[in-house]
């Protein structure tokens, strides 16, 4: 069996990202070990899920350049909630920015949102 454990996302700053994806859309922190002085594995979650981000800091300039642009403007993640009103609501008083307006979709509800960095991500509930 093999499951999707992780997923590398460039960040500019491993504090600012923490706090962005743990405080603006309530992930947990599952790990914050330091490899070197200028180097540290950060991982961090929604709660429950099996699969999360490795916030990996740009290390020169090239990787800086993709910092919010990894897939050069395609949504780029996907999170899935049980309950798409409450999550909307709670990331809309904390300041995420919306691209559109929620939308019902053969798949679910959703809207697109774009986090810290500029990256898109759909935030995709079941429909009503």
């Amino acid at each position: 069996m093999q499951s999707l454990f992780q997923i590398s996302l460039l960040v500019d700053d491993y504090d600012k990202a923490i706090d962005y994806y743990t405080r603006v859309l309530g992930f947990e922190l599952k790990e914050d070990t330091e490899l070197s002085p200028i180097k540290r594995w950060v991982r961090v979650a929604p709660p429950g899920s099996s699969c999360g981000l490795l916030l990996a800091k740009a290390a020169n300039e090239a990787q800086l350049s993709r910092v919010g642009n990894q897939t050069g403007g395609r949504v780029f993640l996907f999170l899935h909630t049980d309950d798409f009103d409450r999550d909307y609501q709670l990331y809309t008083e904390r300041g995420v920015r919306f691209i559109r307006e929620p939308a019902e979709e053969e798949y679910g509800k959703v809207v697109v949102f774009e986090d810290l960095y500029g990256n898109f991500w759909d935030l995709i509930g079941p429909k009503e």
